[in-house]
């Protein structure tokens, strides 16, 4: 056990790493595998012990640890399942969710949003695509923009495409994009990163969605085990906020 536990400690500090050499180190949810990391190689420290406090301290760590396995690994079985699922065909709308813009070009994520969005749109042609995503402070354009002018570039006629630019988070995308178009009350294409897809659904149809349908985008393979985890502890979050 307690080598097993050095393992995974160790284990957890070089993702870290790894997330912090590929994505930067203030990388969003990226403490969460430094903190793993130094939980599992403080309780194999620990085991060293045979009595007093530090078994005790051990003991919690372990189960806690545990638990947490546990309760991310049911709440995560959605998250999976639906990250391979297809998207139905000829839907009237689609809501393309944003991401990151880097100055004035879609980051990885949303780039890999915006390959997805083209193909559906080519495979569907009379579907209407709803760019939703406002402009941050590190941002020159607007994401909306930014998924215009790609989708533009990329073949996608501009009469199929509206822009949303006022949203900020995934609620405000939903909502802003309902407000705009009156998307919730027909079937209605939610497109995102696939580890993304399941909680933008479930959000969807707590806000009044009829028909809300995932279209899951690739994701990046360096990063996907992390995005899985921070959406896990994402949905725990926002059902005991109430929230979906």
């Amino acid at each position: 056990m307690t080598l097993a536990c050095t393992i995974m400690g160790a284990a957890c500090l070089l993702y870290y790493i790894l997330i912090a050499l590929y994505a930067g180190p203030t990388a969003d949810f990226a403490w969460f595998w430094i903190g793993l990391g130094a939980a599992l190689l403080l309780a194999a420290y620990l085991m060293r012990f045979e009595a007093g406090a530090a078994v005790w301290v051990r003991r919690a760590l372990m189960a806690l640890i545990l638990a947490g396995a546990v309760l991310s690994a049911a709440v995560s079985i959605p998250v999976i399942r639906t990250m391979t699922q297809q998207a139905p065909a000829d839907l009237p709308c689609v809501v393309v969710l944003g991401a990151q813009v880097r100055g004035t070009s879609p980051s990885r994520a949303l780039k890999r949003r915006l390959e997805k969005a083209a193909q559906y749109a080519r495979e569907n042609p009379e579907t209407v695509l709803i760019l939703s995503g406002g402009q941050g402070d590190n941002e020159d354009i607007s994401e909306a923009q930014c998924m215009r002018d790609y989708l533009t570039a990329a073949g996608i006629g501009e009469e199929r495409l509206r822009m949303e630019d006022r949203s900020t988070t995934t609620r405000e995308n939903l909502i802003f994009s309902d407000e705009l178009t009156g998307c919730a009350q027909e079937p209605c294409g939610i497109l995102s990163n696939n580890f993304h897809v399941f909680r933008a659904v479930t959000l969807a149809k707590e806000l009044g969605y009829r028909s809300p349908a995932g279209i899951p985008a690739r994701s990046d393979p360096v990063m996907q085990l992390h995005y899985v985890v921070r959406e896990t502890v994402a949905l725990v979050t926002e059902k005991l906020k109430g929230e979906i």
